[in-house]
């Protein structure tokens, strides 16, 4: 589709879908004066198919996601979700994630929103897992800064595998402060760089969200942007050994706890 078809009825789906969600849930949003007023990666958390909807009501400004392109093959998704601003991304990676990656690159030149979730593909136990590298590859290429997001609630109104939502529930959307990535700009290509920035992003939307983090991917392939399975090195074992794995390797399971595993990744972020 091209590009100028994408998000052509953004305004109007907008118009249309915020009065029956904010009547169907009571829905709170906290942190909307930390958006930057230019360019920005938002990068939510997602536990239900209905994240998608609450993010955009909330938002006073226009957002753009990548999304699966199964749905093209749909027809009645194929024109309705890239209308609303969605850009289809093959998962199979390749030229097809190398294209999302330019997309998403011209909708921040132009000063916009562009969502992806990090996790790759909605947490179908609603645990926080291992975020994929494309958000900070991204970031590192445009210079615009990482927003983390906290949705809380969507699950309880939308478990997996219902057929309906419930109605009249309470829904939180948190905004954490952005992430200024340009002191790491010369290092784009540094495998460690884009795990220490993704694992801060995961950090921040474990703390907003409350919770429980896996170190370890939902999915093999992240949805949306090309990535690297580099991972930071794991905590200190408790055997007393130095810290296992190397970047562009996996490591095995950290023995800590998840929140110990990203406060310290969370650290070595900040001191590097």
């Amino acid at each position: 589709m091209a590009q100028p078809e994408v998000g052509q009825l953004y305004n109007v789906a907008m118009k249309v879908l915020t009065p029956p969600f904010r009547f169907s849930w009571k829905i709170i949003a906290n942190g909307l004066d930390r958006l930057p007023s230019g360019p920005a990666i938002l990068c939510p958390n997602h536990t239900s198919v209905l994240d998608s909807f609450f993010l955009p009501v909330v938002l006073p400004r226009r957002i753009t996601y990548v999304g699966k392109a199964e749905y093209m093959d749909d027809w009645k998704t194929k024109y309705l979700f890239p209308a609303m601003g969605m850009i289809p991304i093959d998962r199979s990676g390749g030229s097809a994630s190398s294209a999302a990656l330019d997309a998403a690159a011209g909708v921040l030149e132009k000063g916009e929103l562009f969502g992806i979730y990090p996790e790759g593909t909605r947490s179908r136990d609603g645990r926080l897992y291992r975020g994929h590298t494309g958000p900070a590859r991204l970031a590192l290429r445009t210079g615009a800064p990482i927003v983390p997001v906290g949705i809380r609630g969507s699950r309880q109104i939308m478990p997996p595998e219902a057929k309906f939502p419930k109605p009249f529930m309470p829904l939180a959307v948190e905004f954490g402060r952005p992430i200024d990535v340009s002191r790491y700009r010369d290092r784009d290509n540094d495998h460690m760089i884009l795990r220490q920035i993704m694992d801060e992003v995961m950090y921040e939307i474990r703390r907003m969200s409350g919770q429980e983090y896996v170190d370890n991917y939902a999915t093999k392939k992240a949805e949306g942007l090309p990535t690297d399975t580099a991972t930071i090195p794991s905590a200190d074992r408790t055997n007393g050994s130095g810290p296992e794995g190397a970047a562009g390797d996996e490591a095995p399971e950290a023995k800590v706890s998840s929140a110990d595993a990203l406060k310290n990744a969370r650290a070595r972020a900040r001191a590097s």
